[in-house]
């Protein structure tokens, strides 16, 4: 069978190509999945935005110059040359934006297991894990879109929250004094770690939009203010406050370094606005920070062990879940998109970040039936 493949310039990601060609025979221990069905957000544009700087090109190598963007999803099994791995075992993971892809499972169990491709050995074992759907606490079919769109980007939510907690938010004043600032809120990672902030009662958690989401944003109902990005000048410039910067707009980072005097923490996630993509040196303030998750995994890890960890992890979600498809007030729609074409097109619309943020993408490059 062929493999389709999706591949963006990494210099310029609004330039794509769909490349079509045989699929490889497996070689001994190799396994082939089909990739049913898989989200795109702008939590993926940021994977391709720092697709050098973080090695999220590394995970699926195309030819030079070009990438492939790994994207969360599931895939089925359709061939396999590993005898403890059956066809039509599906698993939720890190895949490309490919119809078919090759893995080498290794550490295999009843949950899943790791891929153990060469190219693959010194990236993180998050990114690499696949886990059997009909064994995974968090999988249910009729979620199964949900969990595609926001199960990554919650875990990062949740994480963004708990490290803030931990470090008992860079002393930005205690319950119901501190300002979270947080950009790009009509983003779901930026959502969902407003939800969990708000579950604090801290203070304001200040979701920052463009003029034409603050209505959606309004209504999730997890911020206690939204305003426009021109509109910094509503909050007073002593607050104490934290920024959570998830659009990587470099001129708004240094306007929010410089407006506010008593900015404690400056922790940058994404970059869904690519076009304002720049430096974060020389700024007045603290150090933007960048936020790896995968520390403050490896931290919680240790600090309670990886059962409490995921226990803790699967409550936060399934509140989470309750809320976002609540069905007198969803705050997510699927919208399918099946086809090369559909996928490119698709594309284009989240990079521009132009489209209805209640709008989510599910994605599949297998065609539709004629």
């Amino acid at each position: 069978m062929s493999t389709i493949d999706f591949l963006v310039r990494k210099d310029r990601l609004t330039v794509t190509e769909l490349t079509e060609a045989p699929g490889a025979p497996l070689g001994e221990g190799q396994v082939r999945l089909a990739v049913d069905r898989f989200a795109l957000t702008a939590n993926n544009i940021t994977y391709a935005a720092f697709g050098e700087a973080m090695n999220y090109w590394n995970f699926y190598p195309a030819k030079a110059g070009w990438g492939r963007i790994p994207v969360w999803g599931f895939g089925r099994v359709i061939e396999s040359r590993r005898p403890d791995v059956e066809t039509n075992d599906r698993f939720y993971g890190y895949y490309p934006m490919s119809s078919s892809v090759v893995l080498e499972p290794d550490r295999l169990s009843p949950k899943g297991f790791v891929d153990a491709a060469k190219h693959r050995a010194a990236l993180h074992a998050v990114y690499n894990t696949y886990t059997r759907c009909g064994t995974d606490p968090f999988y249910a079919a009729q979620t199964e879109d949900i969990q595609a769109l926001l199960r990554p980007l919650f875990i990062t939510s949740w994480l963004i929250d708990d490290f803030l907690a931990d470090n008992d938010f860079f002393g930005a004043g205690g319950r119901g004094s501190s300002t979270m600032l947080i950009s790009s809120a009509s983003s779901k990672t930026a959502y969902g770690t407003a939800f969990q902030l708000a579950q604090r009662n801290l203070g304001a958690v200040v979701g920052l939009t463009s003029a034409a989401n603050v209505a959606f944003c309004q209504s999730l109902g997890c911020y206690d203010r939204i305003l426009a990005y021109d509109q910094l000048d509503r909050i007073a410039p002593d607050a104490s406050c934290i920024y959570i910067d998830f659009a990587g707009n470099a001129a708004l980072r240094k306007e929010i370094h410089s407006r506010f005097a008593n900015l404690r923490y400056s922790s940058s996630i994404g970059g869904t606005h690519v076009e304002q993509l720049g430096s974060a040196k020389d700024l007045p303030g603290p150090r933007a920070t960048l936020f790896f998750a995968r520390a403050q995994i490896k931290k919680r890890s240790a600090d309670w062990g990886a059962d409490i960890l995921g226990q803790r992890l699967l409550e936060a979600w399934q509140g989470f879940v309750a809320a976002v498809a609540n069905p007198a007030a969803p705050w997510l729609v699927v919208q399918e998109h099946r086809g090369p074409a559909a996928v490119q097109a698709a594309y284009a619309e989240v990079l521009r970040g132009s489209g209805d943020p209640r709008v989510g993408h599910i994605l599949s490059l297998v065609p539709p039936p004629a």
